[in-house]
């Protein structure tokens, strides 16, 4: 049966893309709604692997009789046939009468089947969701670990190039210093070097006079 379901939504889906519908689809009772599951931006497209498990799925889960399975078929069977959506649809609900199908049963039967798609969802969600926390959860947490690092190492990294700045300007300043009380030493020296030399020198001269002029005579 997996190869004829194949045939019944596979080849309708090419159909459906060259026809527009007439008119809107007749909701189905006690159907899970169809909703996507793809990311934003991102609609995806049909996967034959997935499709396949979603057809299994709907074979495992068959109904006894002429369901919506069958109807399906028969309209499968009408799809070249020169008349439009609505005819067809009729035409394809006479041929379930004659086995005791009707519109209740066959809405009936699709719901049943949309709850199957929806419990295969549901596994694939979870199937899902723990391949993200194996895979991803894991890197989320090393990226946070590896982010809070750099964060911690970045802000010491300003700590530490305030200070050099810091530093750097007491450098200045003491350099500065340094010149400034050089300078200061250098000039005292020299004062002191010139004092030495004016009082040495005024008393080495009061020495020669006074050889010269108190001592010659004696």
């Amino acid at each position: 049966m997996l190869k004829n379901l194949k045939s019944l939504f596979v080849v309708e889906d090419e159909e459906t893309t060259k026809t527009p519908q007439s008119k809107p689809p007749v909701e189905v009772p006690k159907a899970a709604p169809v909703k996507t599951q793809s990311t934003e931006g991102d609609p995806g497209k049909v996967n034959m692997k997935f499709t396949e498990v979603l057809f299994a799925a709907m074979e495992r889960e068959n109904q006894e009789g002429f369901d919506y399975m069958e109807f399906k078929q028969s309209l499968q069977s009408l799809a070249n046939m020169p008349m439009d959506e609505a005819t067809r649809y009729q035409s394809a609900l006479a041929m379930a009468g004659t086995l005791g199908a009707n519109p209740a049963t066959l809405l009936q039967s699709a719901g049943h089947y949309l709850n199957v798609l929806k419990l295969e969802e549901n596994k694939f969600e979870e199937a899902l969701a723990k391949q993200k926390e194996e895979k991803i959860g894991q890197k989320l947490k090393e990226q946070e670990s590896f982010q809070g690092a750099i964060n911690e190492k970045a802000e010491a990294i300003k700590k530490l190039t305030m200070e050099i700045e810091a530093h750097r300007k007491q450098l200045d300043l003491l350099k500065t210093e340094i010149a400034e009380a050089a300078q200061k030493v250098e000039t005292t020296k020299n004062d002191f070097i010139a004092s030495y030399n004016s009082l040495v020198s005024q008393i080495q001269l009061d020495i020669d006079n006074m050889k010269k002029h108190l001592t010659s005579g004696t």
